[in-house]
C-alpha cells in the first residue's frame, strides 16, 4: 500500500481530490519503470489539477503531480535499473498518466532523466517543473544574446511573475549570471526577498498588466515572461532593438493583446518556452546546468517543505497568488 493524492469525477460526487491508499497493482500498466517516489512539488498546472478550476486533467481517476524524484525499484527499460536516482518532468505525468503527488508511480523509461551529481533529490523538486522551465528560458536568452553580440551587464532583463516559482528561480539564475535584473510582481512587500535572490529593482506588476502603446520606450534586453496577456504585450513592446522575450506562461490569460511593430520595427525574438515535451538532451542540459548554477543558499531561501495531505490546501493557495517562491512536497511525511 502506498499514499497517493487521488482525483475522482463522477456524476454524483463531482471533481474531488483526496488524500488516499492505494495498492501497487492500482499503478497504470503503461509504464515500464517503477519509482519509488521521494520528493514532488507544487507547480501552477498542480494548482489547476487539484482544484479542477480547469480541464487540466484528461482521464480518471488520475494521481496529480507534474513532477517526481526518487529511486527506480524495478526496471524493464534499458536506461535503467533498480537503485538508479531519477527525475520526471511533464509528459503528461499528472494529466493522462498517474503522477508524482504520490509515494509510488510507474512511468515510461524514456521520460526519465538521471539525478545529477551534486543535486539531491529534495533539491531537485524544489526545483521542480518551475525552476525548470526558468532554465529553458534563460538558455533561450542566453543562445540568443550570444548569437547578437549582447554581454551580460549591458542592459536590464525583465522577469514577470517575479514572486512565483519560475520567476524565483529566473531572478536568481539571470543575476549569478551578472545580468542586471528587474523583477516585477503584484506583492511589493516581497521586495526584500527577489532583492536578496539578485534582483536590482522591483516594479509593481501594474506597470505592465493593463492595456499599452503596440511601441513603448526602449528598455530590456531580454525578458522571461511567465505571465502572457498584456504583460507580454507590453514587455515585448518595451524590449529594445534585436532583444528576445522568453515566453512560458499564461499566468494573466491565454491571449496576446500586442501588435507585431516590435517584432517588425525593432528586430524583437519571442521564443516560445515549452517544458512538457521537450526532447530529452534538452532537459539533461538544462539540469545540468541548474546542478552547476543555480546558488543553492538561494534555492533554499525560495523553497517552502509540505507533506503529501497539506499539498490539498496549496493548490488553491498557489492560483491565488499566494505562494511565495517554490513549493516542495515530502510524500512520506
Amino acid at each position: 500500500m502506498f499514499k497517493a493524492l487521488l482525483i475522482t469525477k463522477t456524476d454524483e460526487a463531482g471533481y474531488r481530490c483526496a488524500l488516499t491508499e492505494l495498492e501497487e497493482a492500482q499503478l497504470p500498466a503503461a509504464g515500464d519503470v517503477t519509482v519509488r517516489v521521494d520528493w514532488s512539488t507544487i507547480n501552477y498546472k498542480d494548482g489547476l489539477a487539484i482544484t479542477g478550476q480547469s480541464p487540466v486533467v484528461r482521464s480518471f481517476p488520475m494521481v496529480p503531480g507534474i513532477d517526481l524524484a526518487g529511486t527506480v525499484t524495478g526496471s524493464a527499460h534499458p536506461r535503467w535499473k533498480a537503485g538508479d536516482r531519477v527525475i520526471l518532468n511533464g509528459f503528461g505525468v499528472g494529466e493522462t498518466h498517474w503522477g508524482g503527488l504520490a509515494q509510488m508511480a510507474r512511468v515510461k523509461g524514456d521520460w526519465l532523466v538521471p539525478l545529477p551529481k551534486g543535486l539531491s533529490a529534495r533539491e531537485a523538486m524544489a526545483i521542480g517543473t518551475a525552476g525548470y522551465t526558468a532554465m529553458l528560458c534563460v538558455m533561450a536568452l542566453q543562445k540568443h544574446w550570444a548569437e547578437t553580440g549582447t554581454a551580460p551587464g549591458s542592459g536590464e532583463v525583465l522577469v514577470t511573475g517575479a514572486n512565483g516559482g519560475v520567476g524565483s528561480v529566473a531572478v536568481a539564475l539571470l543575476a549569478a549570471l551578472g545580468h542586471t535584473v528587474v523583477a516585477s510582481t503584484g506583492r511589493l512587500a516581497e521586495t526584500d526577498y527577489l532583492k536578496g535572490l539578485g534582483a536590482a529593482e522591483v516594479i509593481d506588476r501594474a506597470t505592465l498588466g493593463a492595456p499599452g502603446k503596440p511601441l513603448q520606450k526602449e528598455r530590456w534586453i531580454g525578458v522571461v515572461d511567465s505571465v502572457g496577456s498584456h504583460t507580454l504585450a507590453n514587455a515585448c513592446a518595451s524590449t529594445r532593438y534585436g532583444g528576445a522575450v522568453a515566453a512560458c506562461g499564461l499566468a494573466q490569460g491565454m491571449d496576446l493583446p500586442a501588435s507585431v511593430a516590435p517584432f517588425i520595427l525593432r528586430g524583437v525574438t519571442l521564443y516560445g518556452i515549452d517544458s512538457v515535451m521537450a526532447p530529452i538532451k534538452r532537459r539533461e542540459a538544462a539540469w545540468a546546468a541548474l546542478a552547476q548554477g543555480l546558488d543553492r543558499h538561494k534555492l533554499a531561501a525560495m523553497t517552502t517543505e509540505i507533506g503529501l495531505a497539506a499539498a490539498l490546501d496549496a493548490g488553491p493557495q498557489i492560483l491565488a497568488g499566494q505562494v511565495r517562491g517554490r513549493l516542495v512536497v515530502n510524500v512520506n511525511a
